[in-house]
């Protein structure tokens, strides 16, 4: 049950700190609950279940829908604030908390163009901002109108609702558009864009207009799924760096961001272009746990409560993040090593990689973990990374990292040398200190 808070000064009054309420109990909760501890503050969280990943880790839990009115006014009486580790909170039900006199973070005037991605779409072209070519298409023959301009395939998106390559379709022809406009309704119709690589910016933004902002990284996406994120993106130029941070920058200003945006975007032969927002802690930002003074999820927190940013400097020159995707080792027959003897062996083989592990069921392609990985050549470290990460998710070590001896042989104890001294009269020994 949650602490009573009383309503006119809206702390924990056992700590004399904020409450901040988070919608969802997923992974991003979970992190931002271990950022909220060392912070002294309380992190409530709204989970549809008890074995959510952040219900499990988080004393102070609400059990309900992310679309039920009452679940979220419950979550967020008495909350200093009410932020989210997901985008998929109804609109008017942001809009009623507020009325009732809730702060919410970022607000759902902001919150709604990660939501829909129409929306998005006419935000930046009204700012003028770089983005794909782009329509809404009812009926096929909108898609085929658009093809016969910016050529086939085209990409066909869902405007609400897709995460992690759902509800994004690559489509060669008119019958494809139909069937996905038949199932879905209306959708966002892009040019197939031609990318070097998928970039993300990541910015801090606090109610009154204190930004911070941390390296241009590179995500590399395996399915639509994020799989790595190399910091800082290698072979960015820093005029190239800059311009991305700024665009970050001012699509956070023009929107009104409270707490984290990550803003993905595509590299392409004339700078970048916009792909999605996320208006909160993101996965291209988890690497900012041990590679940067201060990570994605304490200045969440900061950014949401007004308080001063903390520095976003990298804590060595190269960091790389690997997700932990389930393989193998997920799978109904595996008959492998279990994952508590893996975690053994990863900490035996990497003994230098962190590892962050969610509490999820486990099942083929989810995002269970993720490990990090920090350094001075980004090769080298990208391969401890990702070596590490196919470990945990399929049981196979790099032969670059292999054990020339078993991994927990336990090498002979040597007394110090002042041990094999007898004792000194002054200083008898006691019973049981051999």
């Amino acid at each position: 049950m949650s602490p009573s808070v009383d309503p006119a000064s809206p702390v924990d009054p056992r700590t004399g700190l904020p409450v901040v309420a988070m919608v969802g109990g997923g992974q991003l909760a979970r992190m931002t609950h271990q950022a909220a501890i060392a912070l002294g503050q309380t992190l409530r969280v709204l989970a549809t279940d008890p074995s959510d990943s952040a219900a499990m880790a988080t004393a102070d839990v609400v059990l309900g829908d992310h679309r039920d009115p009452e679940a979220l006014a419950r979550v967020a009486d008495g909350a200093t604030v009410l932020t989210f580790d997901h985008e998929h909170v109804p609109t008017e039900h942001l809009h009623a908390l507020e009325r009732a006199g809730h702060r919410v973070a970022p607000g759902p005037d902001a919150l709604v163009h990660a939501q829909d991605k129409l929306v998005l779409r006419r935000a930046l072209a009204d700012a003028g901002e770089p983005q794909p070519v782009w329509a809404r298409a009812e009926t096929p023959d909108d898609v085929v109108a658009f093809a016969a301009e910016h050529r086939w395939p085209v990409i066909l998106k869902t405007p609400r609702g897709g995460y992690d390559g759902k509800g994004v379709f690559v489509v060669h022809n008119r019958e494809e558009a139909q069937t996905l406009l038949e199932r879905h309704g209306v959708l966002l119709v892009e040019e197939r864009v031609d990318l070097r690589r998928e970039l993300s910016a990541q910015v801090a933004r606090s109610p009154y207009g204190q930004v911070a902002v941390w390296p241009v990284v590179e995500t590399v996406q395996i399915g639509g799924v994020c799989a790595e994120v190399l910091a800082p993106a290698p072979g960015l130029s820093e005029e190239l760096s800059s311009a991305a941070q700024q665009l970050a920058v001012r699509i956070a200003d023009r929107l009104g961001v409270v707490g984290m945006l990550a803003v993905e975007l595509f590299e392409t032969g004339d700078g970048v272009l916009v792909n999605e927002l996320a208006m909160r802690p993101h996965n291209s930002g988890h690497w900012t746990i041990e590679g940067a003074r201060t990570s994605q999820f304490e200045q969440h927190l900061r950014a949401v409560l007004d308080y001063p940013l903390g520095s976003t400097a990298m804590t060595a020159p190269v960091a790389v993040m690997a997700n932990v995707l389930g393989g193998a080792a997920a799978a109904d027959d595996w008959d492998g090593p279990g994952l508590d003897e893996r975690v053994h062996h990863l900490m035996a083989h990497w003994p230098d990689v962190k590892l962050h592990w969610y509490g999820k069921g486990q099942r083929p392609g989810r995002k269970l973990g993720h490990v990090t990985a920090l350094g001075d050549d980004v090769t080298e470290v990208r391969a401890r990374a990702v070596a590490a990460a196919r470990y945990l998710a399929d049981g196979v070590v790099d032969p670059r990292y292999a054990f020339e001896k078993p991994a927990f042989e336990k090498p002979a104890f040597e007394k110090p040398a002042f041990e094999n001294q007898p004792p000194t009269p002054t200083t008898p020994r006691e019973p049981g200190h051999e």
